[in-house]
């Protein structure tokens, strides 16, 4: 690290005693958190597939045959109509993410002086040293193993695994391995879930170079080693797993550290470093550990590190799935929310900033999940409304991907703009890239093709009806939770329509259109808002977290400052009016997402402020969903990157737009690499005068340009630079 550019990692001059405050790695797949004092260093296990059985039942309710009467009750007046639509089931939570176990290194005590932890963004070590001896973790993208080597002279350690983390259930089948090899040891941990054939074994490999070992049941004991190697992967599955054959595979790894390092670090640095930003902050502030940087909430050294953690985590909890709540990561069974991938706001806040960010590896985490679960999200459809083509869950484990969850105030099996939401993503990354994912085009289809079977009312005017309706997850003030004509819903609707029909052109994109265009227009209430509601007589609730109303506005399109003026007037009065609620890290980081859309730099900032101020990152720099660090949660951590790009670089296949929304407190700076929809590259640099573009064309192809100037034509030639300077931004 060098004071003189952006720091790409974070450090620490004293041990963490807390797991939230465990510096991290992870590819996509294993996660690992690392903690601990010089003298009991712990190492918390995490895997994508790790949920626990939890008795629910995954079946969507079976309500087809009762949506025509809950539709006519709905459209003659009865606001309550939609408390009773449901098949009686309790409300049910997905299968709870949770830890594997932690592998415990316990040293004699002794004197650490020099003490330091380090984790290195651009490698994913993660490192602690102390005068005498150096501790390293990464989890390999490219072996799928975690590495975890010490070096020292005269090495003593005690090595085990331990399943005792806070909220580990009781009746939890526990078994543990431990056989002497040639090389060292082979530990092993079954956690077999209660009540159930399913369980989760983690295999640990120890390569001991000098020195001894000896067996210390549950573990085995280290002493005089030069250093020592320990290799750990994790598996769900039904029945036994063979941990024999799984220590052979092990033992076919690299047994090299470094060589296991480059190995994986050709795949993850070459990722990290695609997009960075440099705020231009003081060097001495750069310097500065993590946690004393988090109380310099205006320091733009803080935000620059964010910027880079954000990015790195947001890589390292990507592959396998996209991230949870908790992204990878969580040292406790008892994860809030169930550490469930929230579709309805967090999964799309958190992987905001991937195609901008130059994170492909993000979006192809995002499409495995949604691919995998097109056959549940068919009988979604099915069941509940009766139609054909797919409707995606509120919430999902990873494993199923059907809709149940109800209660009164959370009737989430209502949400039809789910498929639209999730799958605007894979779109972004199609224009960024100039391709059209045949997968996505299948799934844009089956969207489309849902709409056709379930948009069958029409109003007064003849416009059709979203009936019924929910905006996640608010309510009219003067109605329920179900209704009718939610804002979202007629975006989602018109965008999905729109968008299978530019990649199916042709009878079927005639017809989409046609549907597209029977949609009534958005609503502007008596305050000018845009209201959240289009149906006549609804009241907006404005004191809440959520701003769904305002898709159109963010990640869409379809309310611009540019073409829509009226519109977006009402969006940004609708913004004005938006209470925070609960203060949840989200909320604001979607409002600072939209403001920036609206060219509103002073609600930006103001937004990023009450994240800064509001002690939501721990010293490791994942972040917590509530102020003063309160529930670990990796929405803030994940999304501020997205802000922080979509204030200095906006783009749609047709447009650029520079410099829209930065707030006053950073005039100077450096944003590089990041990507556009329509296929180039961008590096941004400004000063409190002049700002400078440098734009990389991988098409060719004529976009309109906006600045604070107004509107101007580029014509970008694949292949040639175009620089443009611009002054009084």
């Amino acid at each position: 690290m060098t004071a003189t550019a952006p720091v790409h990692g974070t450090w620490e001059p004293r041990p963490a005693a807390r797991w939230e405050d465990a510096f991290l790695s992870g590819n996509g797949h294993h996660g690992a958190l690392v903690f601990g004092d010089p003298d009991h260093e712990r190492v918390i296990v995490t895997h994508h597939t790790l949920v626990r059985p939890n008795g629910r039942d995954p079946r969507p309710p079976q309500l087809a045959d009762a949506l025509p009467a809950l539709q006519d009750r709905l459209l003659a007046g009865d606001r309550t109509a939609a408390e009773s639509f449901t098949d009686g089931r309790p409300l049910q939570w997905v299968q709870p993410f949770h830890p594997a176990f932690q592998v415990r290194l316990r040293r004699p005590p002794a004197d650490c002086p020099d003490y330091r932890r380090d984790v290195d963004f651009t490698t994913g070590v993660v490192s602690a040293t102390c005068t005498g001896w150096t501790g390293r973790v990464f989890v390999s993208r490219a072996d799928d193993v975690i590495v975890h080597h010490l070096t020292g002279p005269g090495l003593t350690l005690d090595i085990d695994l331990d399943h005792r983390l806070p909220g580990a259930p009781a009746g939890l089948g526990i078994g543990h391995g431990a056989v002497l090899t040639p090389e060292g040891a082979l530990l092993s941990l079954r956690a077999r879930y209660p009540d159930g054939d399913r369980a989760c074994t983690g295999v640990t490999q120890v390569t001991v170079t000098g020195g001894t070992t000896t067996l210390v049941p549950p573990g085995v004991r280290v002493e005089g080693a030069r250093s020592v190697l320990v290799l750990t992967r994790v598996h769900r599955h039904t029945g036994e797993l063979d941990v024999v054959a799984e220590g052979r595979a092990l033992r076919d790894l690299p047994q090299e550290y470094d060589e296991l390092l480059d190995r994986h670090t050709a795949l993850h640095r070459t990722a990290y470093e695609r997009v960075t930003l440099d705020l231009a902050a003081d060097p001495a502030e750069r310097a500065l550990p993590g946690s004393e940087l988090l109380t310099r909430p205006r320091s733009a050294a803080l935000l620059e590190r964010l910027f880079a953690a954000g990015r790195y985590h947001l890589l390292s909890a990507s592959g396998l799935f996209p991230p949870r709540l908790t992204g990878l990561w969580t040292g406790d069974w008892n994860t809030a929310w169930s550490g469930a991938f929230t579709n309805d706001a967090n999964l799309n806040l958190q992987t905001a900033s991937a195609a901008a960010a130059a994170l492909p590896e993000v979006t192809e985490a995002h499409a495995n999940l949604i691919h995998r679960q097109l056959p549940d999200w068919r009988e979604n459809a099915r069941a509940i409304f009766g139609t054909r083509g797919v409707v995606a869950p509120a919430h999902t484990d990873g494993e199923s991907g059907h809709v149940y969850h109800y209660n009164r105030e959370y009737p989430l099996h209502l949400w039809t703009a789910g498929a639209d939401w999730l799958l605007k993503p894979l779109v972004d990354h199609d224009e960024t890239h100039g391709t059209r994912d045949p997968r996505t085009a299948a799934a844009l289809a089956e969207v489309a093709v849902f709409y056709e079977g379930f948009l069958t009312r029409t109003d007064e005017h003849g416009h059709l009806v979203v009936v019924p309706s929910y905006s996640p997850e608010n309510r009219p003030a003067n109605a329920s939770w179900g209704t009718l004509n939610a804002a979202m819903d007629l975006s989602a609707a018109r965008h999905a329509l729109r968008t299978a029909a530019a990649y199916h052109p042709g009878p079927d994109a005639d017809r989409w259109h046609a549907l597209a265009d029977r949609l009534p227009p958005h609503r502007i209430n008596e305050d000018g808002a845009l209201a959240e509601w289009a149906w006549p007589g609804l009241a907006d609730s404005y004191d809440h977290r959520h701003l769904s109303h305002l898709y159109g506005v963010w990640p869409l399109d379809e309310i611009t400052p540019y073409d829509t003026p009226e519109l977006a007037a009402a969006a940004h009065r609708a913004l004005e009016l938006r209470g925070a609620e609960n203060d949840s890290a989200h909320g604001h980081l979607h409002h600072a997402l939209i403001a920036a859309r609206l060219r509103d730099a002073d609600r930006v900032a103001h937004a990023l402020a009450q994240v800064l101020d509001g002690d939501f990152f721990h010293t490791s720099l994942m972040s917590a969903h509530y102020p003063k660090r309160d529930v670990y949660n990796a929405d803030a951590a994940h999304t501020l990157p997205a802000v922080l790009i979509e204030m200095l670089v906006q783009s749609t296949p047709d447009r650029l737009v520079l410099l829209p929304a930065l707030p006053a407190a950073y005039p100077s700076g450096a944003l590089r690499g990041v990507r556009t929809r329509f296929g180039a590259e961008i590096d941004l640099t400004w000063t409190r005068d002049r700002a400078t573009a440098v734009i990389r064309p991988g098409r060719t192809h004529r976009v309109e340009l906006r600045t604070s100037s107004g509107a101007e034509s580029l014509h970008l030639v694949a292949g040639e630079d175009h620089v443009l300077t611009l002054r009084a931004w």
